[in-house]
């Protein structure tokens, strides 16, 4: 089940920033990261929530470690040396991805829910609320690392936390707005608060096995519910009058 699109009769203004986050973020995995294989890259700007919470880079080796869900065993590379104040790397895993799943995934919903943003805050405002969401959100898992049992030395990517955020604003901007769901072969038609509501829905309930200390295949929940209720307060300051 995908969005794909929905009701932007009112859009009045090119969307032009959020379709600058989605190039960026294309380009930084497909140039910087390689498309995934440029390791040393990724580790060294991701967030470490470890070097967040002690303000000081770590430099590790690499382990192997463990899938709780599978059983397979993987070698996870070590920290590289982070070339910038390691608290700007909240704002650097923002426009970074794990593989082509995770790039895609994010695009296709910031392609849908960010223009309707934009244009209702205008370019600047959207600016800010994106970047200050990702922020929240990222700050968030940093948060959950420092009080539930999980590796604080795994880096965190994505742009999810930020255009959670997104989706947050959306929600309480049009929570009754038609958004287009391909279900399978099916197109239909359903308010946005089921389609947004049934999404945190479902990021709360995963994240909870995170209180057992499951890194849920290295999915930042809290990442997810920090960012959207991030969205939810902020969206309201940031609304033109």
């Amino acid at each position: 089940m995908f969005p794909i699109g929905d009701d932007n009769s009112d859009i009045k203004i090119t969307p032009v920033f959020n379709y600058v986050f989605i190039a960026a973020n294309l380009l930084v995995f497909i140039f910087l990261q390689g498309m995934g294989h440029n390791l040393e890259f990724t580790y060294a700007f991701a967030t470490v929530p470890a070097e967040i919470i002690t303000m000081q880079d770590y430099v590790t080796q690499s382990q192997l470690l463990r899938d709780p869900a599978t059983g397979q065993v993987f070698e996870m590379p070590g920290l590289m040396p982070t070339p910038i104040p390691v608290v700007l790397t909240l704002f650097t895993s923002m426009f970074m991805h794990g593989g082509w799943a995770h790039l895609l995934g994010n695009m296709l919903y910031l392609w849908v829910f960010g223009d309707n943003i934009e244009n209702r805050l205008g370019h600047k405002r959207y600016i800010i609320f994106y970047l200050l969401c990702g922020l929240i959100a990222g700050l968030s898992h940093v948060a959950a690392c420092l009080f539930t049992p999980q590796n604080s030395l795994i880096p965190c990517l994505g742009a999810s936390g930020a255009i959670s955020g997104v989706l947050g604003g959306y929600l309480m901007l049009y929570p009754q707005r038609s958004v287009k769901l391909l279900i399978a072969i099916w197109i239909v038609r359903v308010p946005s608060f089921i389609v947004l509501g049934g999404w945190i829905l479902l990021q709360i309930v995963s994240g909870l096995g995170l209180l057992g200390g499951n890194e849920q295949g290295g999915v930042a929940y809290a990442a997810h519910i920090g960012g959207f209720i991030a969205g939810l307060m902020l969206i309201r300051f940031f609304t033109k009058k």
